[in-house]
This record gives structure tokens, sequence and C-alpha cells, in this order.
């Protein structure tokens, strides 16, 4: 249940990501410079439609026409001569994106103008003007500031001879062009170049009763008429947006109708629906309507019945063409889109309805919130061998949703956010989180094998690939035996639970003193313990730290039991050598266990302590190695039961810094014995015991010492080789 809480909240925290996101103003920006970007390349080119085309003005034009190359110094009446043979082509709409604002020859700027009138289906671009102007109160003081924009006509002869005027105002975003304005707010709901093209274009099918609420526009001759009756429908339709009043009924059905309603009550603002890249719209030479026919362009492409033509400077090899804008499709010649391409783009949208539309407020936050949640959800709950490659298909199946509803439905749903920042935020979150989760696994199966193995061979253990050769080895070592002396009387005392209740605590004790020696393995045995320290046989760390541990492990358990009672203290047994240490049984169970000669001898060893009396013995190797810190005193060589070779033994008695007057002249006076004892010389070792035996009444080993050398001389026991006692019991 608390995996499922922290999934909930995990999986939240991704969907809240998103949607805050979406609230920010960097949202707009990185969504349509990468995700709209991406679903037209996703999409692809598509086919322009066939009602439309760009008469096309480039850097050849006006040599293959016999004129100047820049447009503005050809004499007019080539603009009249186009508009004469477009109409005799049937062009159904002929609007010029050029600047036609600046007199020219007199009788050139009328012949146009005359072609323009008899046309009567020519829309001209405006020029617009921006500025600040303040606003005041009754009294003439500012109140503020506000931007206007007004319209500047082309010149009067020829602006007058137009069925329609209008700008064509782009807004950028970051240098880029990706929408388009349908009527242009700051400049008193103008209607712009692409809109009134439109409204042209459908008049010529969709007919209004006179005198009723929709215009009939095909009987406005005059371009100030056709404007103010779009303004003002404009402005009357985003109110009441059913208003409509065919002449015939099938009309309010009809494609164009629905499309004129479209027009009227929709946004200002829309999104371009690009169709491809420079020329993807049907794009016609200039020349080829004025100079005949062109090997490079065939007849067919000449016609022009029925179609709205746009003319304007377009120059599909040029990257320095004039009046171009950066978009999606841009080439990577660096050829931009020019602006009367774009034009006829916005055209195309409007006429069949393909502006990109972008959700609502509403709509966008529930798409980015659920998305989030679920991939954060699955990301985290589901284990990650096939949670990740879920997650990724999930994020597949989104992005191809979203690119369906582009393609054929010109829907933009948010496609960078979610898998630019929501995907890798919940993968990251979810793997960090199935990481820590396995981490704490790992943790906890490794803690629970550190029960019972050292710690380097559980890390062996949950390795991908254990290594054997880790985990059972043969290596130089010092070994530690320990028992309790008293034990059996503390057992019979107590029940079993009690029993195992004092164990686990006894052996915690112990176990802890000797682990703050850097213990490597323990090795439980009824109530003794079998330890190992390993390493290189020149190191002396490998025998001072058993040591070292013996004497607090001495200490600790003698505090133990006086804190309980009890009598009992720790007998301690050292040996160093070759060991054994690994898995150790059959019949599938096994534990990790030291095995050789020498944890057998420091076994031996430990047990000798029961007939010297004593608490800490060790070999002379391991005593040797920590004889600068510590006080040692050499017990002489024991040959113990089953061994063939004397061991030498010292007992280890106390740091050196805390051993007392009497310890110290004890080990003095033990060595001068054992020196004669050592020798042969039994009756002076005998004679130098009983003196020390005067002196250390309770001294273990000057008694046993004593006692075998008076039966060696009684006869009792036969005579060893010199200073070397042959035990007869373990």
């Amino acid at each position: 249940m608390k995996r499922v809480s922290r999934g909930l909240l995990i999986s939240g925290a991704v969907a809240l990501a998103g949607a805050l996101f979406a609230l920010t103003p960097t949202y707009t920006a990185f969504e349509t410079r990468v995700g709209l970007a991406s679903l037209f390349h996703l999409r692809g080119v598509r086919p322009a439609p066939p009602e439309v085309a760009v008469v096309a003005i480039d850097g050849r034009t006006g040599g293959r026409l016999g004129l100047p190359d820049l447009p503005r110094d050809w004499p007019r009446s080539t603009h009249g001569r186009l508009v004469d043979e477009l109409v005799r082509r049937g062009a159904a709409v002929i609007v010029f994106d050029m600047d036609f604002r600046r007199p020219r020859d007199a009788a050139e700027d009328a012949a146009f103008a005359d072609s323009v009138r008899r046309a009567g289906r020519v829309v001209l671009f405006e020029h617009l003007n921006g500025r600040v102007q303040p606003i005041e109160d009754a009294s003439g003081r500012h109140q503020g500031l506000i931007w206007i924009e007004e319209v500047e006509p082309p010149m009067p002869i020829i602006a007058a001879s137009a069925r329609g005027l209008a700008p064509f105002p782009l807004p950028k975003l970051e240098a880029a062009v990706d929408q388009f304005w349908t009527f242009k707010t700051s400049a008193q709901d103008t209607p712009t170049l692409p809109v009134v093209a439109l409204q042209l274009f459908i008049a010529q099918s969709v007919r209004s009763e006179p005198g009723g609420q929709v215009p009939d526009f095909a009987r406005l001759d005059s371009a100030a008429a056709l404007r103010t009756a779009m303004v003002d429908l404009r402005r009357r339709w985003a109110a009441q947006p059913d208003l409509v009043s065919p002449r015939h009924p099938e009309d309010t059905d009809s494609p164009l109708a629905a499309i004129q309603r479209a027009l009227y009550s929709g946004t200002n603002q829309r999104y371009l629906n690009y169709y491809g890249p420079p020329g993807a719209m049907a794009t016609i030479p200039y020349h080829a309507f004025l100079k005949g026919p062109d090997p490079n362009v065939p007849e067919a492409a000449l016609d022009v019945r029925g179609k709205v033509v746009f003319v304007g400077y377009s120059d599909l090899y040029d990257p320095g063409q004039p009046d171009r804008f950066y978009t999606v499709f841009t080439r990577e010649d660096g050829v931009d889109l020019s602006g009367v391409e774009i034009a006829a783009t916005a055209f195309a949208n409007l006429l069949h309805d393909e502006t990109i539309t972008p959700p609502g407020a509403g709509a966008l936050l529930a798409v980015l919130a659920g998305f989030g949640f679920v991939i954060g959800a699955v990301a985290y709950l589901a284990q990650a061998m096939w949670g990740v490659p879920l997650v990724f298909a999930l994020a597949g199946a989104y992005s191809w949703g979203v690119t369906y509803a582009f393609a054929q439905a010109h829907q933009w749903w948010p496609l960078a956010t979610p898998l630019l920042l929501q995907f890798p935020l919940a993968l990251f979150i979810g793997l960090f989180s199935q990481y820590g989760r396995q981490r704490r696994r790992v943790r906890t199966i490794s803690d629970a094998i550190r029960v019972y193995v050292p710690e380097q061979v559980s890390q062996n253990l949950l390795g991908e690939a254990p290594d054997p050769e880790r985990v059972n080895r043969v290596t130089f070592g010092t070994c530690l035996a320990t028992d309790m002396a008293g034990f059996s009387t503390i057992a019979e005392r107590m029940k079993p639970g009690e029993l195992a209740t004092f164990l686990n605590a006894y052996f915690d004790a112990l176990a802890q003193a000797l682990k703050r020696h850097d213990v490597e393995v323990t090795e439980f045995r009824a109530d003794a313990i079998m330890c190992a320290w390993t390493g290189q046989r020149d190191d002396p760390a490998v025998r001072i730290k058993p040591a070292l541990a013996a004497l607090e492990a001495s200490r600790v358990i003698q505090h133990f039991n006086a804190a309980r009672g009890l009598a009992g203290t720790l007998r301690v047994g050292l040996a160093a050598g070759e060991v054994y240490v690994g898995h150790a049984g059959g019949g599938g169970h096994f534990v990790y266990s030291i095995v050789g000669d020498c944890a057998n001898t420091a076994s031996r060893i430990e047990g000798l302590n029961k007939h010297l009396g004593t608490r800490i013995l060790a070999t002379a190797e391991v005593a040797e190695a920590a004889a600068a810190t510590l006080l040692c005193r050499p017990l002489g060589r024991y040959r113990f039961v089953g061994k063939t070779l004397a061991l030498a033994i010292t007992e280890i008695l106390s740091p050196r810094e805390e051993a007392s007057t009497e310890q110290i002249a004890l080990c003095s006076a033990f060595g001068e014995a054992m020196a004669s004892f050592e020798s042969g010389d039994l009756a002076q070792t005998a004679a130098a015991l009983e003196a020390l035996a005067q002196r250390f009444p309770d001294d273990g080993p000057t008694g046993f010492v004593l006692a075998h050398v008076r039966r060696i001389l009684s006869g009792e026991l036969p005579e060893d080789e010199p200073g070397t006692i042959t035990m007869t019991a373990k």
C-alpha cells in the first residue's frame, strides 16, 4: 500500500510538472519550435489544394521579359497585361502581394488601374503602419498609451480600381512565422489579404438575399464597401455565430457557407498549416503568361480557371530573395518561404478549414496531466524489466496518436512537453526509485547474509557472477578460539529459551568487541567462537589485531558476567598459519567455516587455558608480533595430544601501559625459572618455581609447570626433551 501511495504521488508530480510548465510563457515557444516543427516533419509534405496558385516573380523574370531586374522599375502596364491574361484564362480572384503606394509613370499607372477595374476581381496589398498613441480623458489628461495600426493603401488611381484592399502582417515568434491574422484587431478589425480573397471567392458561389443579415458580397463593387461589410459581419457574427441568411435553403449546409461561418466566427489569429517547403504551392513563373510558350512550363500549368491566383516575389533558388520568412520548412540551402506563398497557404488553409487547431486550456492541461500521470505510474510501479519497454511503448503510442490527429484532423496536441519533459522525468524518477528499491532490497539481503558470512563474501554472493574462488579460499591468517569457563553450570540452571536469550546477548557482546578490531570471519560453535583475520604472512597486523581483540573480548565478557552475577571467564587461544575459509557442509546445507590445522591448534591452545589457569594464550609467532605493545609471558613448549611437534606458547597479559609492577615482576622471575627448565636443570627449575609460588600463590602457569617438574623428578613421568611439556589431556 505504501508503494502504491508513493507511486500515485510520483505520477501526480510528473502530471503536475507538465501542467505547470504549460502555464509558463516558455511553453508556447518550446512547443512551437520543437513540438509543432516535429509534427510537420513527421507528417511530411502534403499536396496543396488545386484552387490556389502562385504567380512568381524571381531574379530572372525581368531578364526574360526584357525588363529591369527589380519589379519596382517595371512599367506597371506589365502587371495590367498579366491581369488581362489571368482574366482571359478564367482566374476567379487575383491577389497582388506587391507595394503600389508610390506613383510611377502616370500613363502606365492608369493602364494598370484600367486592367484592374475591368477585371473586377483584383485584391491589392495595403501597407500597415503601427504607432503608439496616448489615451486622454475628457479633460485632455493622458491616461496611458495604446498601440494602433493604420492601413496605407496603394496610390489613389490604383486603389480606386481594386475590388479589395488588405494588409498581410505576419506575427513572428523568435524570427519564425507560424501564424497569420484573419482580422487585425489593432487596425480596427481590418480583414487581411487571404481573408478578403476568400470572401470574394465564396461570394461567387454563396449568395445572400438583398437586405438580409449577411450582405450579398457579390454586389459590392468597391474595396471600401467590401471592407465595411466584412468588418461589420465579423463583429456581428462573433457575437452571434449562427447568423446566416442564404438565398437558397440548401446553401445553409454547403461547404463554402460553413467556411464563411468559420471565417467570421473563428479566432483572429490562426496557425498556418504549411504544405511543404518553398514551391509546395502550385507556382507558375510570371513571364510564362506574358512571353508565350516556355519549355519548362507545361500548358496545363497555366490553367487557372476558377482559381485564386497570388502574384508576388517568390524565388525558389535565391536564399537572399526579398520578402522571405523563416518557417519550419525552410530548406537546408537557406531558401525560405516567400510572403506571397505564405499568403496563398493561409488562403488555402481557410478555404479547406485546415488551419492548425491547438487545444483549449482545459483540454491541454487534461492531456498533459493524464499523460504524465499514466507514464509516471507505469515507470514507478512496473518492474524495470518490462516497465521501461512499456513506458517507451506508451510514449510511442502517444506520439503516433498526436501525429495522426495532426495529419488527419489538423489538431495540434502537445508533443515536445510530454516527450522531452514528462517522459524523461517519469523515466528518471521511476528508474531512480526502482534503483533505490532494489538497493534497499540488496541491502536487506546483504544485511541478512552478513549475519552468517563476512561482508566481502556477502557482496560477492550478491554480485552478478559470484566468484567461488573469492568465497572459498586458502589463505594465511590468525585464528582466535574462545570458550566460556563455567558454561555447563550456567546452562544447567537455565531453561532452553532463557539459555538461547543469554547466548545471543553473550555472543553479541563478544562479536562486537571482535568486530571493533576488524575480524573477517566469525563462526559460532555452541558456546564458543572461532574467528579469523586473513592477509599476507609478512603483515604484522594479521597477528596484532587478533591479540588486541582477545584482550578487549576478555574485558567485555568479564563485565558481561559481572553484570549478571556469573563467575565464568573467557578463555582465548590464538594461532597463525594457513587456513581454509569458505563453505563447508553437505546434503544441501552449508555453513561458512574456518578449517585447517591452524584453527584446530587455536582450539587446542584455548583448551590449555583450563590446565594453566590462564585466559589468553597464543603461539610465540602471534605474541612476538604484538610484544612491542603488549605484556607477554613465554610459558615454554607444549606438545598437544595427537600432535608430533611442540609449540612455544605465550600468555598475553595486558597492554604494556596498563601492566602492573607485580605482572612485570612475575614475567621476569618466571622467565628465569623457564630458562633453567629449557636447559634441563630440573632441580634448579623446581627450586625457582617453588620460590615463585611463594610470591605468587595464585599464578596458574607457575603451579602447573612446578607440578610437572616434580612428577618427572619423582619418576612418575618420563623425562621429556628440555623445555617441553607433553600434554596427556586436551
